[in-house]
């Protein structure tokens, strides 16, 4: 049978199907080199796979082949050199050479080797592999719900309505989630979430975020027209940074970013070839600000870049500084009086747990700086749905209010944005149920109440917790977690340890993060990642594990790096 249906394919279709085969044989048995072949998977504690690191780590015996798996490997490969005409295969188009430069410069360190390493020892656990421990503890991202975290209730309800409406004659939905739910779907095309909204956002959403900024800013008011939804904060960052970069050499456009960082800007400035103007923030006084450190900043950068944006995080990731009303009236001074453009990075305005510590919004404080202020200086600033108390990093949902903006270069801004169609549509409707929650009187209020006070309020403790266990090791210091979900404690590593680290060709903070993930199954994030000040090291961990599971982990960081002090001692 199958001859007679190879009889009745044309003779070049046959040379054709057979050469396919031959080709498919040939990258199975002769497409990898013998350098792949003999490469470990990933190397082991402290052995990092760079030309730097001893032979002898990096070299796995391989079993010889034998002559007849020589020989069928040999026409493979010579049947592979050769294309249908005799001729050498053409060369790829896009390899490491042609390849857009700035994106090989690109890094992120929260998603960077040591959460690559991670991934591969659980999958080790999985295959059924003893280790020191019996799960990856993934304390290296604010990933709320991965943690524990539970989802608000009325979110979910409201969500689940949009996603399916035939659920409106359930009575186990309360009305008001139901009439949320109506007002989104009514300005969905076709009364469906899976319709494409305007680029800028549904309408509603936008005129419920204006509302809520205003309710949040004392009155300060908002226009709707300024307000612009992101596929979450990080999307508008970006945007944000498009917008600002131009220029070459001692021209090209400089952003100031606080060190330590949250590596998305380090990762976007280099991806966009701009000049990142690193800022210092003063960890011996709970890193604080200083207006002082920013104008020397300014000046060493004004000599080979145009500076023209000033970055700020507040509540600070990952150091967890709340910024006081007088230091942001002192940046807004500085901005002005230097001329740039301030992007105000707020996603954890409701994460403030330190005593004495209030989130004061940019804009708020502008306004109430005065017209000489508030007229002139630009600013945006971003929200999220993926921290506070809801935690809901998968739906990508957020927003940026722009203040100031040249009205020609707003026009840009919708442009830019139209072309990617438009942000999630379930996004946005998370976005609005953040800023149109529950309201006294209403069903849902009381449980709404209840679950955002309790995650909020266990966040606290686990900020004090997480605090208060780090400071009894010798070691290792802490400052007080006033905000957002991390800690990022500084860690003093023995000179020994120093230099194993570079033998190995790592710097010391990843060292010690790799060594403690191989020991404990504990992934953090080294400081390095970050940003820091030279002779410093630290990591960064979050505060979102359940309270027993956090105390547990805190304690394994204990002995570990008691462990370690007393070996490279």
């Amino acid at each position: 049978m199958a001859a007679t249906w190879i009889q009745k394919i044309p003779a070049r279709s046959v040379h054709l199907f057979a050469r396919g085969r031959n080709h498919a044989a040939a990258r199975s048995l002769g497409s990898q080199s013998p350098a792949a072949a003999a490469a470990p998977a990933f190397p082991g504690p402290g052995v990092h796979s760079s030309a730097a690191s001893p032979p002898s780590l990096l070299r796995v015996p391989s079993p010889s082949p034998s002559p007849t798996s020589r020989a069928v490997s040999g026409l493979a490969k010579e049947r592979m050199m050769m294309s249908e005409n005799g001729a050498p295969p053409r060369a790829k188009v896009l390899t490491m050479d042609t390849m857009n430069p700035t994106v090989k410069k690109v890094e992120y360190a929260v998603r960077g080797p040591i959460v690559q390493r991670a991934v591969q020892i659980e999958k080790e656990l999985s295959e059924g592999v003893k280790k020191p421990f019996a799960e990856v503890i993934k304390a290296n991202i604010g990933d709320a719900h991965a943690m524990g975290q539970q989802p608000i209730t009325f979110f979910r309800q409201v969500l689940a309505l949009c996603s399916y409406p035939e659920l409106m004659n359930d009575n186990a939905f309360p009305e008001d989630a139901k009439s949320r739910a109506r007002r989104i779907l009514q300005s969905c095309g076709g009364s469906s979430m899976g319709s494409y909204s305007a680029s800028q956002g549904m309408d509603c959403v936008l005129q419920d975020v204006a509302r809520y900024i205003e309710r949040r800013d004392g009155g300060v008011p908002c226009d709707p027209d300024n307000v612009f939804l992101t596929t979450g904060a990080s999307d508008g960052i970006v945007t944000m940074l498009k917008l600002l970069v131009c220029g070459e050499d001692v021209g090209r456009s400089g952003v100031m970013i606080s060190i330590p960082q949250y590596p998305l800007y380090s990762a976007a400035l280099a991806e966009l070839g701009a000049v990142q103007i690193n800022y210092y923030l003063n960890e011996e006084k709970n890193w604080s600000l200083d207006i002082s450190e920013l104008q020397r900043a300014l000046e060493e950068a004004r000599q080979y870049c145009t500076p023209r944006a000033l970055c700020i995080i507040n509540p600070g990731n990952p150091t967890g500084q709340v910024q006081s009303r007088e230091c942001i009236e002192e940046v807004i001074r500085f901005a002005a009086e230097e001329r740039l453009f301030l992007l105000a990075d707020e996603v954890y305005q409701d994460n403030v747990y330190g005593e004495g510590c209030q989130f004061h919004s940019f804009k708020k404080v502008l306004f109430e700086m005065g017209p000489e202020y508030s007229d002139t200086v630009e600013l945006v600033s971003f929200h999220s749905t993926s921290k506070c108390y809801m935690g809901e990093c998968g739906f990508r949902g957020g927003y940026m209010e722009i203040i100031n903006m040249d009205a020609e270069v707003k026009a840009q801004l919708t442009k830019l944005v139209s072309v990617r169609l438009c942000p999630p549509v379930p996004g946005q409707a998370l976005m609005d149920l953040v800023v149109n929650s529950p309201q006294p009187g209403e069903p849902s209020y009381s449980n709404f109440n209840k679950e955002r006070t309790a995650t909020l309020s266990a966040l606290a403790e686990k900020a004090k917790l997480t605090e208060q266990i780090l400071n009894t090791v010798p070691g290792l210091s802490c400052n007080p977690v006033q905000g957002a979900m991390y800690s990022f404690p500084r860690i003093s590593i023995p000179d020994k340890a120093i230099q194993e680290a570079a033998a190995h060709g790592q710097v010391p903070d990843m060292f010690y993060c790799m060594r403690m993930l191989e020991e404990t199954g504990i992934c953090l994030v080294p400081g390095s990642g970050f940003g820091q000040k030279d002779g410093t090291y630290h990591f960064r961990m979050t505060i979102l594990p359940p309270k027993d599971k956090l105390k547990v982990l805190l304690n394994k960081v204990k002995e570990f790096h008691q462990k370690f002090t007393q070996q490279y001692s």
